[in-house]
This record gives structure tokens, C-alpha cells and sequence, in this order.
């Protein structure tokens, strides 16, 4: 600290400022940002040396909206590797916490530069609060990792995707204890319904994963028409059939009666009966791809 306690010593006085090492309060805060590179640098080393001989909260704050942008960018890489449902604000909120631990405990005589130090700590901040929060345990998320990895280096050997059984192989595990993970691993993905698809915010015409669900409840439009077309044709084609054949069609799809109650109706025997229904079935296939193709 003594070249910078020189540093500082040699800078001209305005007259009528305050000694360096005091900040009062009546003193005009030029800030750090609207300063010369050099100026920045001696300003940056000024304020470091009143918050850690004093203890000042200004030069504490200072300090902290002076490093902030440090907070961005390791934010920033970090949520490279972060699915989309992460926001880059949270990322940046937690980091907060690591830049203000760092400035907290930075010891300004070690030769490390406070950049290297902070990123650290800002990255270890978001880190921790990120395994907080998160409902899986961390031996999933391993887990996961490791499945990754093996099918990764399985594909890059094989030339082709993996079977259970290599991959299991690999990882020196039974089939078994593998489709446990896959169990397991099944909670780990969660997307928003909200997400929009392919896009941001910006994009015309986005839509979001909720608005590609199906609902069950809701009679699908196209099959309800494709169905009644099927009915309408199908109606058609059994009215050409023969009065015998019809009566075999009807009696046994709709109401239900077996072949040899059938024979029993119309005086014939089972077998007559089968032959007259494997008749019907082709002329109404016949019927109905005659329709599908006109």
C-alpha cells in the first residue's frame, strides 16, 4: 500500500477538498465511470483504501456499482450452460451476493488481482444459490451428467446410437439399475407452459409449448369430421350389399351377436355364415378405397 498511499499524496488538492482517505458528505462524488483510464485507476485504488483503513460505507457502495458489470459477465457464462427457464436477472441478483462478499474480504496487499478473486466468488454465489433451489438432489444431476457423457463417447466410437446394454457396459451397471436413472432423471427437465418455441419474445407468430398441448376433453375437429365421413361411406356401402349380407353385418356389429346365433336366424349353418361375412368385409373394403381414391 505504500505506493499507492504515495500515489495518492502526489495527486494535486482542489482547494478547500477533503484530506484523501475521507469521504464527507458534503463532498462532490464524481462518478467512476465518467473518469479518465488513469484517473479510474487511482479513484478505484483511493476508494479501496478508505473502505478497508475505515470501514466507509460510500466507498463500500462505490466499489460495488463500480465492479457490477463484473457481475453480468460471469452471470453471463454461466447461464450459457442453463436451460432457458433460468433467468439471466436471477443469475445476476445472485451474483450480487458474491461480488459484495468478495469486496468484504479482498485483502488489497495480495498480489492477486480483485477480478480473478471476485469472478470466483460471484461464480461460486450463483452456483450455490442455483443447488438451493433446485428440487433434485445432486446425485441425479451426476447421474445425469455421467449418462450424458457415456452415450456421447458411445456414439463417437459405435458411429450409432447405443444400446442399454453398452451403455450400462460402460458405466459398470446392470440394465436394471440403468432404467432406474432414466426414472430418476425423467423429474429432472421441467419446462415453463408459458415458454414460447424457437424464439424470443420479439418474434411474430411465436407460440409457447403450453398452446401445442392436446386437451382430451376437447373433441378434436378433424377427427370428428374424418369420422363421420367414414360413417357416411360406410352407411353407403353397407346399403349395396345383399339383403343376407347385410343382415349379417348389422347382427354382428351391432348388435352384438356371435356367428352361430346368426346361423340360427337365417336357418344356415356357422360355416355358411363365416363365408358370408368374409364376403361383406371385402365388398366393403372394396367400397370404401373406391371412395378414398375418388
Amino acid at each position: 500500500m505504500t505506493e499507492l498511499t504515495d500515489a495518492l499524496a502526489a495527486r494535486p488538492r482542489v482547494a478547500g477538498s477533503a484530506p484523501d482517505g475521507v469521504i464527507p458528505s458534503q463532498r462532490v462524488v464524481v462518478p467512476v465511470e465518467h473518469l479518465e483510464v488513469d484517473e479510474v485507476a487511482l479513484e478505484v485504488a483511493r476508494l479501496w483504501a478508505v473502505f478497508k483503513d475505515q470501514g466507509c460505507r460510500v466507498s463500500r457502495e462505490r466499489l460495488i456499482l463500480h465492479y457490477a458489470p463484473l457481475v453480468s459477465a460471469v452471470a453471463g457464462r454461466v447461464g450459457m450452460r442453463l436451460p432457458n427457464t433460468v433467468e439471466q436477472a436471477d443469475l445476476v441478483s445472485y451474483g450480487m451476493f458474491g461480488l459484495i462478499d468478495a469486496i468484504e474480504k479482498y485483502e488489497t496487499d495480495r498480489a492477486v488481482k480483485f477480478e480473478s478473486y471476485a469472478s470466483s466468488r460471484i461464480r461460486g454465489a450463483i452456483i450455490d444459490e442455483l443447488r438451493s433451489i433446485d428440487w433434485v438432489p445432486r446425485s441425479v444431476r451426476t447421474k445425469a451428467r455421467a449418462v450424458d457423457r457415456a452415450y456421447a463417447e458411445l456414439e463417437g466410437e459405435l458411429h450409432r446410437l447405443p444400446s442399454e446394454r453398452e451403455v450400462a457396459d460402460r458405466l459398470e451397471m446392470g440394465v436394471e439399475d440403468l432404467r432406474a436413472i432414466f426414472t430418476q432423471l425423467s423429474t429432472v427437465n421441467v419446462a415453463a407452459l408459458d415458454e414460447l418455441l424457437g424464439g424470443g419474445d420479439d418474434r411474430p407468430g411465436a407460440v409457447s409449448l403450453g398452446e401445442t398441448l392436446s386437451d382430451d376433453r376437447v373433441v378434436d375437429p378433424a377427427g370428428s369430421l374424418e369420422a363421420q365421413e367414414t360413417k357416411y361411406l360406410l352407411a353407403r356401402a353397407i346399403e349395396q350389399l345383399g339383403e343376407r349380407e347385410r343382415i349379417v353385418v348389422v347382427l354382428y356389429y351391432y348388435e352384438g351377436m356371435t356367428l352361430a346365433e346368426i346361423g340360427r336366424v337365417l336357418g344356415v349353418t356357422e360355416s355358411r355364415i363365416s363365408q358370408m361375412h368374409t364376403a361383406a368385409m371385402a365388398r366393403l373394403r372394396t367400397r370404401l378405397l373406391e371412395a378414398e381414391r375418388a
